[in-house]
C-alpha cells in the first residue's frame, strides 16, 4: 500500500508539472499566435504532447486510486464503509442509497436535485446520476431519490 501511495504522490507531482507546462505553452500561444504560422514551429505539436502526457498521468492516477480503494476495502472490517449497490437498466424510477451525511443537512435536501454516485460491482469507475431527493428516513439514514434523467445509464457514453 505504501508503494501505491508513493506512486500516487509521484503521479500527482508529474501531472501538476505537465499542467503548469500546458498553461505556460498556452499563454505563449495566446500572446503571440503568429508564432504558429512560422516554418519549423512545433508549438502545437508540443502542446498536444503535453496534453497527452497529462491525460496518461491522470489515467494512471485513476488506476492506482482504484487499487488503493480495493486495498483499503480488504483492510476494513466487514460492515464498515458504504454499501455498494448496482443500478440495473430497468430500475430507473426510484433508487435507495444509504448515507452517513449530516442528518440535518439531508432533511433540507427534500425536493432538491443532487448528484448521486454509484459504484457498480467489479467496476473501475463510479457512475454519477442526477437525482431528486424524494424522502429521507432519519432512523435508517436512507435517502429515497428519483432519477431525473431515466435512461442515461444505458447510453454508455464512456466519459
Amino acid at each position: 500500500m505504501n508503494a501505491n501511495t508513493n506512486m500516487m504522490q509521484y503521479l500527482k507531482a508529474e501531472y501538476y508539472q505537465r499542467h503548469s507546462d500546458i498553461c505556460e505553452q498556452a499563454f505563449m500561444l495566446r500572446s503571440s499566435p503568429e508564432v504558429v504560422e512560422k516554418p519549423g514551429d512545433n508549438s502545437l505539436a508540443r502542446l498536444k504532447i503535453l496534453y497527452t502526457q497529462a491525460k496518461d498521468l491522470s489515467d494512471s492516477e485513476a488506476q492506482i486510486s482504484s487499487l488503493l480503494i480495493n486495498q483499503l476495502d480488504t483492510l476494513l472490517p466487514s460492515g464498515q464503509g458504504q454499501p455498494r449497490r448496482r443500478i440495473e437498466g430497468n430500475e430507473q424510477k426510484r433508487k435507495r442509497v444509504k448515507t452517513e451525511s449530516d442528518i440535518s443537512r439531508m432533511n433540507n435536501l427534500k425536493g432538491e436535485q443532487v448528484a448521486a454516485r454509484v459504484t457498480p460491482r467489479n467496476a473501475d469507475k463510479d457512475e454519477w446520476f442526477v437525482v431528486k431527493v424524494i424522502h429521507f428516513d432519519k432512523e435508517s439514514k436512507e435517502v429515497e431519490v428519483l432519477d431525473e434523467e431515466p435512461g442515461d445509464d444505458e447510453e454508455g457514453s464512456g466519459q
